[in-house]
């Protein structure tokens, strides 16, 4: 018996939203370039992304649980329009834990979709990682 794929991509709206979150990302990289702190890029991007009418909370927090007990808390970079969380990184490469910090926060959350972007690359798209989390 083969186990069921529960995998399903983001509605129009979120994946929408998403792209819109890039090309403002894409805009601030060719603005400012590779090479400054992750904050340099976070603040660019906010100033972008309300430029263009979106609202976002920076440094969202929230609550880490193990079962039902709260043991901490985690913060997000950027939500954006409360669905959408945006995970910036100024690294030489992203690797595998980038991509599972995203996963957690989805996890953590109940959001379906992140986006990781690393500004430390020649070409941004080359640092943009879109997660789909599903259940």
């Amino acid at each position: 018996m083969l186990a069921q794929n529960n995998f399903r991509e983001p509605d129009k709206e979120l994946d929408l939203l998403a792209r819109r979150v890039i090309d403002a990302a894409i805009q601030v990289h060719r603005t400012l370039g590779p090479g400054f702190l992750e904050s340099v890029y976070e603040e660019a991007l906010c100033i972008e992304l309300k430029a263009r009418g979106n609202s976002f909370v920076r440094q969202k927090e929230f609550a880490v649980t193990y079962g039902i007990q709260k043991i901490g808390t985690g913060r997000i970079d950027l939500l954006v329009e409360e669905k959408l969380i945006v995970e910036l990184k100024a690294v030489d490469a992203l690797v595998p834990i980038h991509t599972a910090q995203v996963i957690s926060y989805l996890k953590a959350s109940g959001l379906h979709l992140g986006l990781l972007i690393n500004f430390n690359v020649p070409l941004l798209k080359e640092g943009i990682k879109r997660i789909v989390f599903t259940k």
